[in-house]
């Protein structure tokens, strides 16, 4: 059995290694704090932005999964990504990390679909 840490927890301590490192992390939409899950929006240096989902493999591991991917110029599919997954998940948190090389404060591996 994997002991899972309360999504609230896990942004706080998220939000404050991005902090130590001069970024900033931002809760869009405020899930539940125990088991709510959470959505990652990426931006790179141009603006274009990733949405990322955690899944869970057959096994047992963890990965990131992202869902949908949008320039600077048009960000409606994110928008519209949010909305839907919203809608079949109303505990989502929606946070967005705002620093250079966001992975690199992801433990699992982000998977690009």
């Amino acid at each position: 059995m994997t002991v899972r840490i309360a999504a609230k927890i896990w942004i706080n301590a998220l939000g404050r290694r991005i902090a130590a490192s001069g970024g900033f992390l931002t809760v869009i939409h405020h899930g539940d704090d125990a088991a709510g899950a959470v959505l990652l929006l990426l931006r790179d240096k141009n603006g274009d932005v990733r949405a990322l989902t955690r899944v869970i493999h057959p096994g047992g591991g963890a990965a990131w999964q992202v869902g949908a991917r949008a320039t600077a110029s048009d960000l409606s599919a994110i928008s519209d990504h949010i909305v839907r997954q919203r809608r079949f998940d109303s505990d989502l948190w929606v946070v967005e990390l705002d620093i250079a090389d966001p992975e690199r404060f992801i433990d699992e591996p982000v998977l690009d679909a």
